[in-house]
């Protein structure tokens, strides 16, 4: 497989740290809040890369954290009165609850930051102990970039980020501009914890240095994971924070790839709280089922940012419709050995760095070819038995198609609505039968009156809502 790392700029092969194995990590949300299509971006993207690699033979290990302590986190706990504790449950449960909406599988590991504080303060006190973090008067513990030969190296942003760097320069009790809290020195009216350098609580990168090297990390080996990935907004300085506290406390690389997904866009503006313009994955699942919204976001390619509308998701929800009306052409047939044309075909494009536009186009191939083939040859089982097979293993591969295409098509419509549908549906039946022939296309233009469209089909005749 090849990928593109972004410390390199350029696309390489992956070549695990042990044979077979992948060990990948991904930054997880700050959990103060509802997951929004920013986050749902990223989880699909890299739900994509495990499902990828999984295929290709590799024992995977996926980690995701929680960050549950935060200053965002703090802030809403004294605005609303709720305590910490309540506030990350119920938002991490609501994460969790949207990604799988989305089809995002389970990650291996999910740390969170308050149940790994014994291994964030043995970092801290590493860096301490090795000259590589230092204290302020206030007792926080500052990293020392300094002292870091490296620093930079991931990211190659230091000197063009005047405006971070103005913006964080001012903190006091730094040495450097660039230096950042390791351990926050307990304030009024802050949550704390107990360190040997004092009462506080952990900055945020340290915890997933910290957790990545508790909880996944090779301990004999140059690096500590394969891939290391997250949007790109956390390259500089999450990551480059990151990269440097693990080099400095383990003397060992963090990732050796690193890889980040594009920003997602409302009305041509990055989506952020500040624009006012954020999109809650929760309130999108109130309009559109799960998987149409991860077709849609899996449908452009990892890197680049995404420009979100509606217009473009029904479309998108109009090209995933002709896999399940293929798989309601094959309704009643078991799965059988998925057609090894089409899966070198979809499985090459996504060992080329994720290509889905190369990976979806060759599925829009399979159900042009699969739809020629029945209408041509309507008897052939053994076809559909391989089609049907082809299609459950799309589903594992891309987590697209594997709902029932009946229920797909009658997505939204109440109990009632089906049965009189149906009951149309039958009658018109009956009045082809007696070679009704006016009747029958009335009651078809009936139903299209309904917004039902019909397909009358080898197998029978099938019908779908029209959006």
């Amino acid at each position: 497989m090849v990928i593109y790392d972004s410390v390199l700029k350029k696309k390489v092969p992956f070549v695990p740290v042990l044979d077979n194995e992948a060990r990948i990590y991904v930054c997880g949300p700050t959990v103060y809040d509802d997951a929004h299509l920013g986050h749902a971006r990223s989880a699909i993207a890299f739900d994509l890369l495990r499902r990828t690699l999984v295929e290709l033979g590799y024992n995977v290990t996926f980690a995701r954290n929680f960050t549950d302590i935060d200053d965002k986190i703090i802030k809403k706990s004294f605005e609303t009165g709720e305590s910490i504790e309540a506030i990350t449950k119920k938002y991490t449960d609501h994460y969790l609850r949207d990604m799988r909406a989305l089809g995002v599988l389970d990650a291996d590991i999910s740390p969170r930051a308050t149940e790994a504080l014994d291994a964030i303060i043995e970092m801290i006190q590493k860096l301490i102990d090795n000259g590589c973090a230092y204290q302020s008067e206030d007792k926080t513990v500052w990293f020392d970039t300094s002292k870091d030969a490296l620093y930079c190296s991931l990211s190659h942003r230091c000197s063009d980020d005047e405006d971070t760097m103005a913006r964080i320069a001012h903190e006091e009790g730094k040495r450097h501009p660039r230096d950042f809290a390791l351990w926050k020195a307990c304030k009024e009216k802050d949550v704390c914890y107990d360190a040997p350098f004092g009462r506080g609580r952990p900055g945020w990168h340290i915890e997933c240095s910290a957790m990545i090297d508790r909880y996944l990390a090779y301990k004999e080996t140059e690096y500590e994971i394969d891939i290391h990935g997250g949007g790109a907004d956390l390259f500089f300085p999450h990551h480059e924070n990151e990269a440097a506290q693990t080099r400095c406390a383990t003397h060992r690389k963090l990732a050796k790839y690193w890889m980040h997904n594009g920003f997602v866009n409302i009305g041509g503006e990055k989506m952020s709280k500040s624009l006012g313009n954020s999109f809650f994955v929760k309130d999108a699942l109130r309009h559109y089922d799960g998987e149409i919204l991860r077709f849609y976001l899996l449908g452009t390619h990892y890197r680049a940012n995404f420009n979100f509308n509606e217009e473009d998701l029904l479309a998108s929800k109009k090209r995933l419709d002709k896999l399940y009306r293929l798989k309601k052409r094959l309704y009643g047939i078991k799965c059988g050995t998925p057609e090894k044309h089409w899966k070198k075909e979809i499985t090459e494009a996504l060992k080329d760095d994720l290509n889905i536009s190369k990976a979806l186009a060759a599925i829009d191939e399979f159900i042009a070819k699969a739809n020629e083939h029945i209408d041509a040859t309507p008897k052939d089982k053994s076809f559909k038995l391989s089609a049907m097979g082809t299609i459950a293993w799309i589903d594992k591969l891309l987590g697209i198609g594997g709902k029932d295409a009946y229920e797909w098509f009658q997505m939204g419509m109440s109990k009632e609505h089906i049965i009189q549908i149906e009951a149309l549906i039958e009658a018109r039946n009956e009045a082809k039968r007696a070679k009704n022939f006016s009747k029958s296309d009335a009651i078809r233009e009936e139903l299209s009156d309904m917004g039902i469209r019909l397909m009358d089909t080898p197998s029978g005749t099938v019908w779908e809502r029209v959006q």
